[in-house]
C-alpha cells in the first residue's frame, strides 16, 4: 500500500504532537488531499515563492515547512497575492503543504534541541518546561568547556548558515561564558525567565532594540546574560536535517530532501 497525505499526517502527529502547539498556533495540514499518494516530501523553514518552485520542480507530492503559511488571518488567496499565489501553485501541482511549527520547537529533537546538540551542551532541559520535563520552548545547558563570549559567537557562525545580517551580539568579546540559554526564532519573549537568567548568555533570534536594551542595562545593575542575536531562519534550519531523518525512519519508502535555498528575508547588510 502506497504512502498517502494522510500517513505522512500520522507520522508527523508521532514526530511532533499537535497537542505541543501554542493555542496561538496554527500547524498540521494546510492544502492537499488526505488520500493522496506520497512518494517524495520536501523540507523548508519557510513557504515562500521560492520554496514552493523547488518543491514543484522536484516532483514533491507534499512540502512540510517549519512556518504556518496562514498563522494570521487572511481574506483573499487570489493568485496575485504572495499567499494565493502559494496555494495556486501547490494544488496546481498537486503537491500537499504542512506546517509543523511551535510542536516541533518543544521536542526534544526539535529545533531548539537541534540547536544545543550542535553546540555540544551537556545537561539539556526546556526554559519553559511544556507537557514533559524534556519537552517545552527553548534549551539551557552547559557548554564543554567555559570560552570566551566572542568565540562562541565565532562557532555558532561555523555551525548557522550565513546570512546577511550575520551575528549580533550585547557582551564583552573576552568575557568567559559557559552557561547557556538558547531559543530557536523569535525569543525576547523570555529574556526575563528566570533560566534565561541565570545563564551566562542567551541566544536567540530577532531582538528588538528595548528588550535587549532593558536586558544589558539591567545585566549591569542584577547579573544577566550577554545577548547573541541569530537570524530568525538560520536557527530554524539547523532542525531540518534531523526531522528529514526522523521522517525517513517512520516513512522508508518516501523520499526526503531538505531544501538549501535561503528564506531569511534580507539579502545584503552595509557595515558602517
Amino acid at each position: 500500500m502506497s504512502t498517502t497525505v494522510a500517513h505522512v499526517i500520522a507520522a508527523a502527529e508521532q514526530l511532533w504532537p499537535v497537542s505541543g502547539a501554542e493555542a496561538w498556533d496554527a500547524v498540521g495540514l494546510v492544502s492537499g488531499d488526505l488520500d493522496a499518494p506520497v512518494s517524495t516530501i520536501s523540507l523548508a523553514v519557510d513557504a515562500v515563492l521560492d520554496t514552493v518552485d523547488e518543491a514543484i520542480a522536484d516532483g514533491a507530492d507534499m512540502l512540510i515547512t517549519h512556518h504556518p503559511l496562514l498563522l494570521r488571518g487572511v481574506t483573499s488567496v487570489a493568485s496575485d497575492r504572495y499567499k494565493g499565489a502559494v496555494l495556486t501553485k501547490l494544488i496546481r501541482a498537486e503537491c500537499a503543504l504542512l506546517a509543523a511549527h511551535t510542536n516541533a520547537d518543544v521536542v526534544e529533537t526539535g529545533t531548539s534541541g537541534r540547536f544545543a546538540t550542535k553546540l555540544g551542551l551537556s545537561s539539556i532541559a526546556p526554559i519553559v518546561e511544556g507537557e514533559t520535563p524534556d519537552r517545552g520552548i527553548g534549551r539551557t545547558g552547559q557548554l564543554p568547556e567555559a570560552m570566551t563570549l566572542g568565540r562562541l559567537a565565532r562557532l555558532i557562525g561555523e555551525i548557522l548558515p550565513p546570512t546577511a545580517t550575520g551575528i549580533r551580539v550585547a557582551g564583552d568579546f573576552d568575557q568567559l561564558v559557559q552557561s547557556v540559554a538558547l531559543c530557536g526564532g523569535a525569543g525576547d519573549a523570555y529574556l526575563n525567565d528566570p533560566a534565561v537568567l541565570a545563564s551566562d548568555v542567551y541566544i536567540t533570534s530577532d531582538l528588538r532594540h528595548h528588550p535587549a536594551s532593558e536586558a544589558r542595562e539591567n545585566a549591569r545593575l542584577q547579573n544577566g546574560p550577554a545577548l547573541i542575536d541569530v537570524s530568525h531562519w538560520a536557527s530554524e534550519w539547523l532542525w531540518l536535517d534531523a526531522a528529514a531523518d526522523e521522517l525517513r525512519a517512520l516513512l522508508p519508502d518516501v523520499t526526503i530532501t531538505v531544501s538549501e535555498l535561503r528564506t531569511d528575508p534580507w539579502d545584503f547588510a552595509v557595515v558602517q
